[in-house]
């Protein structure tokens, strides 16, 4: 596996694409593990899932537009020997939204005073784009919170103070299709997903091969789709600076990408791997922006592998 800890412009190639077999996550049911938290005095929807005695803890912050369900490949995988937390972030999926504009330090906060109000000390924490943004910020201002950090194709250097620049355009593209998820989108998000053409016409922004992936796992992604924090969570994500201060983040930190993902370019990757000091690079080959998804088996052996090192 090609990795290290001063990034080289090589890829890890998988052959297989999307879930092997019927997916563990489609067994649980999440109502048992979902639990309301009253986060900046507003309702947070948390999924809490895990063995009795974990191993540890396993934060995992979803992206721009997205919901907890976004790692329902990683859940109940993990959930075999760690606490497991995923959250709505406040303005997306059933979360209402925050008594303040939303904002990067906002988000941070908001996580770190969730893992306090569920006793949570010391975490790995684990983020998708705008959650690797925040994950990042949350090992900066929250360091002794943050045991090691897993990036997944994170926001936060190519956006960063960039709103009429290329790497904009995709986002704000998924913002016009998505501000229809509060309705139409979400409430056909079953009849959508079960078609490989209109996977790929709706979820090709994020996935190189939508149309691979399974009707059930992209529909849940749609669900969570449309709401209301997404136009200011976009804002947030180009004016605040992050990059001069990645430097200081002391944890362990594993860096995944997609060699093709549209979103945010996969020189990223390799930039965030020479700023934060203990960081490892892999970026998988054919593969977007949602590598958790799309290459769930290698994404979770490289994550637990990262996870039992010393």
């Amino acid at each position: 596996m090609a990795t290290s800890t001063k990034p080289s412009p090589t890829t890890v190639r998988v052959d297989q694409y999307g879930p092997v077999g019927r997916s563990p996550w489609m067994d649980v049911d999440w109502r048992e593990h979902q639990r309301w938290v009253t986060v900046g005095g507003r309702a947070m929807n948390v999924i809490d899932v895990g063995p009795e005695d974990p191993a540890g803890t396993i934060v995992w912050i979803h992206g721009l537009s997205g919901s907890w369900p976004n790692w329902l490949e990683q859940l109940p995988v993990f959930a075999r020997t760690h606490r497991c937390i995923a959250m709505d972030l406040p303005g997306f999926g059933a979360s209402e939204m925050p008594a303040e504009r939303i904002s990067i330090p906002g988000y941070a906060a908001a996580v770190d005073e969730l893992l306090g109000i569920l006793g949570v000390e010391r975490a790995v924490v684990a983020g998708n784009s705008m959650g690797g943004f925040i994950g990042a910020e949350l090992a900066i201002r929250f360091a002794t919170s943050v045991e090691r950090l897993v990036l997944v194709s994170a926001a936060g250097l190519s956006i960063e103070h960039q709103r009429n620049e290329t790497v904009l355009r995709g986002l704000r593209v998924a913002r016009n299709v998505l501000a229809m998820g509060t309705g139409w989108l979400a409430s056909k998000s079953d009849e959508l997903a079960s078609r490989p053409r209109s996977r790929r016409a709706i979820f090709n922004i994020v996935a190189a091969h939508p149309e691979r992936l399974p009707g059930p796992l992209v529909s849940e992604q749609l669900r969570g789709s449309g709401k209301p924090g997404f136009v200011d969570a976009l804002d947030a994500l180009t004016d605040y600076p992050i990059r001069d201060r990645l430097g200081s983040i002391a944890a362990p930190t594993l860096v995944v990408w997609g060699e093709d993902d549209p979103l945010v370019p996969v020189r990223d990757a390799w930039e965030f791997g020479e700023r934060i000091p203990d960081a490892r690079v892999v970026v998988y080959e054919d593969t977007g922006h949602v590598a958790m998804l799309e290459r769930p088996d290698a994404f979770n052996a490289l994550v637990r592998e990262f996870l039992d090192e010393d």
